[in-house]
């Protein structure tokens, strides 16, 4: 998956498409994204002994493929390509600027 933890993404579908926000956690599995601000839904959730019950808001999983990378450096969305080195060592690379992405 191209998509790391703590990138800065553009939602492309979507009720919030055109939002920016950072990458919370990721699912390979399932090609999905978690996104901090986005795709918020209430969940409704019962009292226990542990805690207090009602409606909470949270982030739900957004397919991976309505979100792009944003370069930190020429501040675009865009999808990374790989670039392999001499050593095997694989980085991220940006398609506009071709600076890596870290």
């Amino acid at each position: 998956m191209i998509i790391k933890k703590q990138d800065t993404v553009l939602v492309l579908a979507g009720k919030d498409k055109g939002k920016k926000g950072e990458v919370k956690s990721v699912n390979p599995s399932k090609n999905e994204v978690v996104v901090v601000g986005i795709n918020m839904i209430s969940k409704h959730v019962k009292p226990s002994q542990n805690k207090q019950g009602g409606i909470i808001k949270r982030e739900a999983p957004l397919d991976a493929s309505n979100v792009a990378v944003v370069c930190p450096k020429c501040k675009k969305a865009m999808t990374p390509k790989i670039s392999i080195a001499d050593d095997g060592t694989k980085t991220r690379v940006c398609r506009k600027c071709n600076e890596p992405i870290i």
